[in-house]
């Protein structure tokens, strides 16, 4: 039983003093491989970094993937710059495997809100002219995601990282071809994902921690990291009345889809 975390910042301070024994940890609990999303340029280089040292030729246990972008809350007056950063990295590199994180987040700040959809929408171009997959932050923000993904209906493909939406919404980001990343929040209380899992089913869904974030139960409140990775899937084989090996095959099977991962 494998599996995959598709959005960790595993690269954060938040992890300085014992990386190796979260990595160890991962791998102890079936974690074959994590996705790292971007944030802005600040981190791009700690990020690299890590994924470079547990890369897909480094033979290790665990193998770590890098995305690049520009993260929504990061959009202020320099993001023009940021961009440039960006595209440089991927005029660089040809081991990205996503363009992320990237989307709309009007829960924090809305101050440069019509920055945040410019960036996002050149940032979505940037993936269809690579070919590569995007990762989204849609916080408060999901239905004008989903309209402006919509403008590239068949050319942009990937992830709604921590989906928060509802049922509707739901079905219409699989309607255009991408994937809701189910991370700890379908372990609380007071969440409708599971219904909405219900609903839609595991054939557009990919399993993430958000890590260090967004722990779940029983860890809510304290650190989240990649093994909890195990606990988002034994929620939803409960909720779905399935195996957790079975989550575990779909899921990592989707993430291999959505990344083009061999």
């Amino acid at each position: 039983m494998t599996f995959a975390d598709t959005h960790c910042h595993l690269y954060l301070p938040d992890f300085e003093q014992d990386l190796t024994d979260v990595i160890q940890r991962a791998a102890k609990h079936g974690v074959q491989k994590i996705f790292l999303p971007a944030i802005d340029n600040e981190s791009h280089k700690s990020l690299l970094a890590l994924a470079d040292k547990f890369g897909k030729d480094a033979g290790k246990e665990v193998t770590i993937y890098a995305m690049m972008g520009l993260h929504p809350c990061s959009v202020k007056e320099n993001y023009k710059e940021e961009l440039a950063i960006v595209e440089q990295y991927f005029d660089a590199s040809k081991h990205l495997v996503a363009v992320g994180e990237i989307g709309l987040d009007y829960y924090w700040d809305t101050t440069f809100k019509p920055q945040q959809q410019e960036v996002f929408d050149y940032q979505i171009a940037l993936s269809v002219r690579k070919n590569l997959p995007i990762a989204i932050h849609s916080r408060s923000s999901t239905a004008d995601c989903i309209e402006q993904v919509s403008h590239y209906k068949g050319s942009a493909k990937g992830i709604f990282h921590c989906f928060s939406g509802t049922e509707e919404e739901a079905k219409q980001i699989i309607d255009l071809g991408f994937y809701l990343g189910i991370g700890g929040v379908v372990t609380y209380k007071n969440t409708n994902l599971r219904e909405i899992i219900k609903a839609v089913g595991l054939q557009n869904v990919v399993l993430e921690t958000d890590a260090p974030y967004l722990s779940p139960v029983p860890h809510r409140g304290k650190r989240n990291e990649p093994a909890y990775v195990s606990l988002v899937a034994d929620a939803i084989a409960t909720t779905l009345q399935m195996s957790i090996e079975e989550v575990a095959a779909i899921t990592s099977k989707n993430a291999d889809t959505v990344f083009s991962i061999a």
